[in-house]
C-alpha cells in the first residue's frame, strides 16, 4: 500500500474511534483543585540607599539607578549587614510600568557572603494607582550553613522608608511551600 493509502486508513481509524473514546474524558473523575503554596517568613532587610543617578530615556524607557550604600538584615537564624557596592538599576517603561532589578552581597554575622538578585515589576491598575510591588528574589549562598537559600522560590515585598533621615528600603522575604 502506497503512502496516500495508509493515511487515509490511519484518519478513518482515528476519526472512528474519536467518538468511542469521548465517554472517557466525559466520565474521569474531576481532581480536587491544589491549595495554594504558603508563605514562610524567611528575612527582612533594611536597605540604605545612595542618591539616584538618572540615566534618562532610553529605548526600553526612562533608566535610573541607584547606588546600595549599605544595611542591615535579620530573621530567624539569619542575620547580619548589607555590603555597600551593589545597584539597583530601574526602568519605567512607555505603559508607565516600574521595573527594578538589584544586585547586591549580603554577610551574615558568622561571615558567610550571600549574593542576592532581585526583580520586581509594577504597573498601574485599572483604576491608575499602583498596587504593592512584589519581587521575584534568589539567593546564591555558599554550600554549608546556608545552603537551604539556594533553592525554593521566594517572594520579595518591597517599601520604601528613611534611615537617618536617608532613603532606603525595607524588604521582607518570604519562602514558598505546599503543604
Amino acid at each position: 500500500m502506497d503512502r496516500h493509502g495508509l493515511l487515509v486508513r490511519f484518519a478513518a481509524v482515528l476519526f472512528c474511534a474519536l467518538p468511542a473514546a469521548s465517554h472517557l474524558v466525559a466520565q474521569a473523575p474531576m481532581k480536587p483543585e491544589p491549595a495554594p503554596p504558603q508563605l514562610r517568613f524567611v528575612f527582612e532587610e533594611q536597605v540604605t540607599l545612595a542618591a539616584d543617578v538618572p540615566v534618562g530615556e532610553t529605548p526600553m524607557g526612562k533608566r535610573n539607578i541607584v547606588p546600595i550604600t549599605g544595611g542591615t538584615f535579620a530573621g530567624p537564624g539569619l542575620h547580619g549587614k548589607i555590603m555597600p557596592g551593589g545597584w539597583d538599576w530601574q526602568l519605567i517603561n512607555a505603559s508607565g510600568c516600574f521595573n527594578l532589578h538589584a544586585d547586591y552581597l549580603i554577610q551574615t554575622d558568622d561571615g558567610a557572603i550571600i549574593h542576592v538578585v532581585n526583580q520586581g515589576m509594577v504597573c498601574p491598575n485599572s483604576a491608575g494607582t499602583k498596587d504593592a510591588l512584589l519581587t521575584g528574589p534568589v539567593f546564591e549562598a555558599p554550600k554549608g550553613k546556608y545552603d537551604w537559600l539556594n533553592g525554593g522560590v521566594y517572594v520579595g515585598t518591597v517599601d520604601g522608608m528613611k534611615i537617618d533621615g536617608k532613603p532606603a528600603v525595607r524588604i521582607r522575604f518570604f519562602k514558598a511551600f505546599s503543604e
